[in-house]
């Protein structure tokens, strides 16, 4: 990589403040500088934005490799089909892996086990399970929703939210925006917020944590740490199988620096 190229966080009035992902593909495209590039997807720029601003700096740049290949997405056909698989991550992916933390197996094995929630039958299908599974994990309220844990709640809600669950909820909105569809998001991630906190208060009570209400939130941080960073490398996964196989390369007539552009971005080639 060379030094010039990094996404960097946020939206930037001008390239010299920096770009972000997105910023990035509007100048890869030959587009006005923009976060809102018109060849792109609007559930893969969703996506993007979401991820971009919720990883940190180092992570951040893990979304190099996939830029090239959302040029050109824009009208394809298939936002429809991204937003549910954006839904079916948060469902039976993102979910039972902060059940699971929270030793909420039945649940989490439940949703794990849906079938693939790729269509308005089989959300419905799921709708089910995903309140037993919120039930279940509201219950643990009783212990984690004491008042000397609030900061252990309130660090184990962001984190299980930030980044990957907050993506993809994202994604999943552009094109799934009935009623049905808030419901699932909703219950998603009240489920996984009550459950990391559950969690994070399991990992803490009865220690002694120095730092007061800081040291109790970046003791709960640590103890989802894990969850969090599968999560995160999880989505990824997700994005790749969002886009095309190969980059799409853009032609020189629509953009006469994009040799220059390409260069600054060596690792930009996606697998096949």
């Amino acid at each position: 990589m060379t030094g010039d190229y990094g996404l960097a966080y946020g939206t930037h009035s001008s390239p010299d403040q920096g770009r972000c992902a997105m910023e990035w593909v509007s100048h890869l495209a030959g587009e006005p500088h923009s976060d809102q590039p018109a060849c792109v997807s609007p559930v893969l720029r969703a996506l993007c934005i979401a991820l971009n601003d919720g990883l940190d700096d180092a992570r951040r740049q893990r979304l190099r490799p996939y830029l090239t290949r959302t040029i050109g997405t824009a009208g394809d056909g298939l936002d429809p089909a991204r937003a549910w698989m954006a839904m079916d991550w948060l469902i039976r992916t993102y979910t039972p892996a902060w059940l699971r933390l929270a030793r909420l197996t039945a649940p989490a094995t439940a949703l794990g086990s849906l079938a693939p929630v790729l269509d308005e039958r089989s959300l419905h299908a799921a709708l089910e399970p995903l309140e037993r599974a919120r039930q279940e994990a509201r219950g643990t309220r009783s212990a984690a929703w004491t008042a000397p844990w609030a900061a252990t709640r309130a660090a184990a809600r962001d984190t299980a939210w930030s980044c990957a669950g907050a993506a993809a909820w994202a994604a999943a909105r552009i094109a799934l925006g009935d009623i049905a569809g808030d419901r699932a998001r909703a219950t998603a991630r009240a489920a996984a917020a009550d459950a990391a906190a559950a969690a994070a208060h399991e990992a803490v009570v009865g220690r002694r944590v120095p730092g007061g209400r800081a040291g109790a939130k970046d003791s709960a941080r640590a103890a989802l740490a894990r969850t969090a960073e599968d999560l995160n490398r999880s989505i990824l996964g997700l994005l790749d199988r969002m886009l095309p196989a190969e980059r799409i390369d853009v032609p020189l007539t629509s953009h006469p620096r994009q040799p220059a552009a390409c260069a600054m971005l060596p690792d930009a080639v996606a697998p096949a």
